[in-house]
């Protein structure tokens, strides 16, 4: 039987509101570990025309200047003051201290096996990795070239050579398959915010886009748009200022674009606001790392790696590897070997991953870099979650 279909996904820009949310949680997040390692912190945000609200829960030794955090990350998206401005926005803030009564400092370095047994999961959650031969860095290619398509239209050389953008934009990427694996690009879409009406026309804009976004990213892909793509640029007309002045946001709505671009099952649970010690967060990434080791180790084409943790538990309740039918060895041969291969305790990924001290080896920010273009597949960060050096371990 012929697989044979069209699939797409999306993508946003550094200033869509949602993810603007979500990098200054991230930040939150980093300035928290940046100064105490050992911080736990849960930080959502919400954003809407001349507003920016913050909630945080945290434990931890660190000062407290959220705020100023919060106005660098929007100053740093760069949008003008007539727009959404950084210095002048309202931020209302709604903060708990739990330090004096949960702050736990725990130096995961010196922890022995079995004191790292002791670390259990605080939630419960089932989280979801995924990985497939359609890309190098071996994730689905609508989600791929989406991202590829939104950090373009972000790029400082697009900003110089069409400085009438804003920082609030869209990609959507519509793959044909044929037999399952990608065989031409269907449609693109791009959307772009503009200063005002008259700074450039539709036609021009169209061409601009092409020019400058679409032709560059395309040009590094083994796929490229054919005579049959349909190129697709603010279809229903201008977007004038953009971003939190014209729709709200909120951290976490954007799921699926950390992920796989809905081309594979995620948890639902939000990344990015979350401390390395949160296992909705850490789990997405222990399992995509299995999920990409066994792809790179040729044991399939293929995989997804389900984990479920129960509040009270080091270990996984269960783990569920699939092929699709594209495995070397059995789907239970896959599971056992990842079990042997990877710790998939919540002590064992913090600190094998190194996730708590990551934010003070990156003073420009670790986690609020994911927060844009997909917090897996990231072949631009050095995120040890995509290294595959298990691939050897597992064959």
């Amino acid at each position: 039987m012929s697989d044979d279909f069209i699939f797409t996904s999306e993508s946003v820009t550094i200033g869509h509101p949602d993810k603007l949310c979500d990098q200054v949680s991230d930040a939150i997040v980093d300035h928290f570990l940046r100064h105490d390692p050992h911080s736990s912190i849960v930080a959502e945000c919400a954003i809407a025309s001349g507003v920016l609200f913050i909630s945080a829960h945290y434990a931890s030794m660190s000062g407290l200047a959220i705020s100023d955090v919060a106005r660098q990350v929007i100053r740093g998206v760069g949008y003008t003051k007539d727009v959404f401005d950084a210095d002048a926005c309202t931020i209302m803030t709604s903060f708990m201290d739990h330090t004096s009564t949960d702050y736990q400092p725990m130096n995961l370095d010196e922890m022995d096996d079995v004191s790292l047994g002791r670390i259990t999961a605080k939630h419960q959650v089932t989280v979801f990795g995924y990985a497939c031969d359609q890309t190098p860095a071996l994730m689905p290619l609508p989600i791929w070239l989406a991202h590829r398509l939104a950090d373009k239209l972000d790029d400082a050389d697009v900003e110089e050579a069409l400085p009438y953008l804003l920082p609030d934009g869209k990609s959507q990427v519509s793959i044909a398959f044929r037999d399952g694996q990608p065989s031409r690009i269907h449609s693109l879409t791009l959307i772009a915010s503009q200063t005002s009406a008259d700074a450039v026309g539709p036609e021009q804009l169209r061409e601009d886009l092409i020019k400058h976004v679409v032709e560059p990213v395309l040009a590094k892909e083994k796929l490229r748009a054919d005579a049959e793509t349909q190129i697709f640029v603010n279809p229903e007309g201008p977007l004038i200022g953009g971003g939190p002045s014209a729709h709200s946001g909120l951290t976490g709505r954007k799921t699926g674009i950390d992920t796989y671009g809905e081309y594979a099952r995620h948890s639902g649970a939000g990344l990015s606001g979350k401390d390395p010690m949160r296992i909705d967060r850490v789990g997405a990434y222990i399992a995509r790392y299995a999920a990409k080791n066994v792809v790179a180790a040729g044991l399939a084409r293929e995989c997804e790696v389900q984990l479920s943790y129960a509040i009270g538990s080091a270990q996984p309740v269960s783990l569920r590897a699939r092929s699709f039918g594209t495995g070397q060895v059995s789907d239970k041969e896959i599971g056992d070997r990842l079990m042997q291969a990877i710790d998939f305790r919540v002590g064992g990924i913090v600190k094998n991953l190194e996730l708590r001290t990551l934010p003070a080896k990156h003073p420009l920010g670790f986690y609020q870099k994911l927060a844009v273009y997909g917090q897996v597949g990231r072949t631009d960060l050095d995120v040890p979650w995509e290294r595959t050096d298990k691939a050897d371990a597992l064959k």
